[in-house]
């Protein structure tokens, strides 16, 4: 279950990102589902790609509760990545299908 949580933090936090950028730029939306799922596929790329963009979580934060067993500053940077991973990816492929239905 431990490496499965950070992928379902990303998950959900690209899901919600993909429905925070349908609901705000209606001319991006693919519709409830849509955002929900091209958000939650950009959320795990996202959640991927973050390390490799240099950002490595909250270590102040994650020094002070790691004698917990809690180790918050992965979970923001889960959440981060993939909540703008699943806002870049609906937007983009929110574009790609407006510009697709011009034509």
């Amino acid at each position: 279950m431990g490496a499965l949580l950070p992928l379902i933090i990303q998950l959900i936090s690209g899901a919600v990102g993909g429905n925070i950028v349908g609901g705000i730029l209606k001319n991006l939306t693919l519709g409830p589902t849509g955002n929900t799922i091209a958000g939650g596929v950009g959320g795990l790329v996202g959640g991927f790609l973050l390390p490799y963009l240099g950002a490595t979580g909250a270590t102040a934060v994650t020094d002070a509760v790691n004698s917990s067993g809690l180790d918050i500053g992965t979970i923001i940077s889960n959440v981060a990545g993939g909540g703008v991973g699943g806002l870049i990816l609906t937007a983009i492929v929110g574009a790609i299908k407006n510009a697709l239905a011009k034509t």
